[in-house]
């Protein structure tokens, strides 16, 4: 009974059409962001911060960048690895061209410039879909990596290839370099994942959501009605691997702290990829599902044997993981095609109904 929307009347449309229309999801969901900003902050060591919530915020985001162009606009794309290196190269050469640049402004401008790049490599959806478009956007990917790999001026020269992250404070507060602390580094992508949910989640309820739903449904009959295929595709590679060169860019500056090609090769892609169809495709909240579960999966299989008294080797356990993956990929596909969103929405709507039959 605590859950339901009785006597909460609406006087107006916008209200109606609020994000969360009930009062309950609003408290819940303030409480969530407060508790996120300090509870990690206060109680969770380094480790947990470096390796489980910095990680699960980046994936979080890229796996949003990626659910707006395939999960909402319909357009496969398997280069996000390619476009995340976008957004972590041109944060480095901001940086170190531009050294008095905030470094919020930094990496605005990597997404904005890999949001450049993303349109480039978007004209191909404009005459191919499907199958045809991932081949394409997967050349994209391999291209990308080609490029920092043979081009000595994306890593200022560096005889090792790597790109490091000069430190860069904000507010008299480190949050990037060596001596950056991991709960200042935590607060940074947590402030800017809940600020581009909160405008992914209005920009999909608008009429560019509507544009690329209709596109992703029916093109021919989308364009029929006068939804323009170039413009809307295209809107959505931009904004898509804007979203993508920002966790990109975060990647390398908040989380890894040096970086080479190699940490940006297909298998992120895949694993992004990932994400997004176990979270459920066409959903904001998928995306920090997914993300959060293929975080935890691999911290869970390895604790897990310790825990029985079972010694298994690093090498079986990674092979554990990649089938245990697959296996739920394929479940999900099969049982559920809309992912851990679809779940919880159901949970919702069985809790609203509850203690009555359905």
């Amino acid at each position: 009974m605590i859950y339901r929307e009785a006597g909460q009347f609406k006087s107006s449309y916008s209200a109606d059409q609020a994000i969360f229309p009930i009062i309950q999801d609003r408290v819940i969901v303030v409480v969530a962001i407060i508790a996120a900003f300090v509870v990690p902050t206060v109680m969770a060591d380094e480790y947990w911060l470096q390796a489980v919530l910095i990680p699960f915020l980046i994936y979080s985001l890229a796996a949003l960048g990626l659910n707006l162009l395939t999960g909402y606009a319909g357009q496969l794309s398997l280069g996000t690895g390619g476009f995340m290196a976008v957004g972590g190269y041109s944060a480095f050469k901001l940086t170190t061209s531009f050294p008095g640049l905030n470094i919020i402004v930094v990496f605005l401008l990597a997404g904005l410039i890999a949001a450049g790049v993303g349109l480039l490599f978007g004209i191909p959806s404009l005459r191919i879909k499907g199958f045809y478009l991932a081949v394409a956007t997967l050349a994209a990917q391999f291209f990308l990596i080609w490029l920092f790999n043979k081009v000595p001026w994306f890593t200022n020269y560096a005889s090792s290839g790597t790109i490091t992250a000069p430190p860069r404070s904000m507010l008299g507060v480190m949050i990037t370099g060596p001596t950056a602390s991991a709960e200042a580094r935590y607060v940074t992508v947590l402030a800017m994942v809940a600020i581009f949910a909160l405008i992914a989640k209005n920009l999909v309820r608008g009429r560019v959501g509507r544009s690329w739903m209709a596109i992703r449904d029916r093109d021919i009959a989308a364009e029929i009605i006068g939804v323009r295929p170039m413009r809307t595709k295209l809107l959505a590679f931009g904004i898509s691997s804007f979203y993508c060169g920002l966790a990109g860019a975060e990647y390398v500056f908040l989380y890894l702290g040096s970086a080479e090609t190699l940490a940006f090769d297909i298998n992120l892609s895949f694993l992004v990829l990932f994400m997004v169809i176990i979270g459920g495709l066409g959903s904001v909240l998928g995306s920090f599902l997914g993300a959060a579960f293929i975080v935890l999966v691999p911290i869970f299989l390895t604790n897990v044997p310790h825990l029985v008294g079972l010694a298994l080797p690093v090498a079986l356990m990674k092979q554990i993981e990649l089938m245990v993956f697959g296996g739920l990929i394929i479940f999900f596909l099969i049982v559920e095609p809309h992912g851990l969103a679809r779940l919880w929405q159901i949970t919702k709507e069985k809790l609203r109904l509850w203690p009555f039959p359905h």
